[in-house]
């Protein structure tokens, strides 16, 4: 039987033809109903799979901040030693080039000094007698001063130039 047949009201299947199509309406909203808890439920799956993936990013963000903080406080306490010794260093330098500039005023005084004491009592011709600037090793050879004798060593760290680089 065609479906023309079914629903036509001159042929006696009219009231048949209702029932059927109404359990055809059944089943389509059946079928429909299914298909659409299938979407609901693929649904549900993506967001699940979304709030995990999520979840797992959230994981690994905080374990690489984590190694992040961790790394800028090594290397705050490593800038933080270094720039402790840089001040040292400074300080030593300033001590050292003070000293430097206090011997150097030394030199120039005790050489003009001596100069004079050479140049005045040699024996003619630039040379000889009492003065101090003769005697091969020149200026030195008459001076002793304890400025001269003391090391200025200075003390660094041994382990100062680990840091470079």
């Amino acid at each position: 039987m065609n479906k023309t047949e079914m629903g036509s009201p001159t042929s006696g299947n009219y009231s048949s033809g209702l029932q059927n199509s109404g359990s055809e309406s059944d089943e389509r909203k059946r079928k429909r109903k299914e298909s659409n808890r299938e979407s609901a439920r693929r649904s549900r799956m993506r967001k699940q799979k979304h709030l995990d993936d999520l979840t797992a990013q959230v994981a690994h963000l905080r374990e690489e901040n984590s190694r992040i903080v961790s790394g800028i406080t090594v290397t705050t306490q490593k800038y933080v030693a270094i720039e402790a010794e840089n001040s040292v260093l400074r300080a030593q330098f300033l001590e050292l080039d003070q000293r430097l500039a206090s011997l150097n005023e030394i030199v120039e005084t005790a050489g003009g000094f001596w100069m004079e004491k050479g140049q005045g009592g040699g024996g003619g011709g630039g040379g000889g007698g009492g003065g101090y600037v003769s005697g091969g090793g020149g200026f030195y050879d008459g001076v002793n001063i304890g400025f001269y004798n003391q090391s200025l060593m200075a003390s660094v760290p041994a382990d100062v130039f680990n840091y470079c680089c």
